[in-house]
């Protein structure tokens, strides 16, 4: 069964999965490729509920094929569908993260455009952040406090699970 990583967005679950194993599925990744443009192009043109129907289309798939390490996008939680998937998984790994830190984090990552950071004030991306919180706990089998660990410290503890 797969070690399945959850979190909010930033905290950490792409760099936690590229560790764990090289061949890891990061689902916004293969969202990506499915759509054919990055998901906050396809958040501005189709939605975040068209969004929401190709991530469990994906999920499923992935879970279906019975891969080892997957990456999940911050929101996946959000479907019930999704959290009905996952609650059938014995590994849902909650990389667990304050949110000071993590609104830091993604206020430095240029890189990465991520729609409902950018398309929020701070105080409504909390409520996003504060709402997720018990769903991720809902469907975790295991909880990792992030903080103040490296990429390699949280990898070896989810490697002894």
């Amino acid at each position: 069964m797969a070690k399945i990583l959850l979190g909010f967005m930033g905290a950490g679950k792409t760099t936690i999965g590229r560790l764990l194993d090289p061949n890891f599925h990061d689902l916004d990744e293969l969202i990506v490729e499915e759509i054919g443009m990055p998901i906050a192009d396809f958040f501005a043109c189709e939605g975040e509920t068209a969004f929401r129907q190709i991530e469990t289309s994906v999920l499923e798939r992935l879970l279906g094929d019975e891969v080892d390490v997957i990456s999940t996008g911050g929101g996946i939680v959000v479907n019930p569908r999704n959290r009905e998937l996952l609650k059938k998984n014995p590994y849902n790994i909650y990389l667990r993260v304050d949110f000071d830190t993590l609104y830091e984090r993604i206020k430095n990552d240029v890189g990465m455009q991520r729609p409902l950071f950018l398309n929020n004030s701070c105080e409504q991306f909390k409520e996003i952040f504060e709402g997720r919180l018990p769903l991720y706990e809902s469907i975790a089998t295991h909880i990792i406090d992030v903080a103040g660990k490296t990429p390699e410290e949280i990898a070896e503890q989810i490697r002894c699970l």
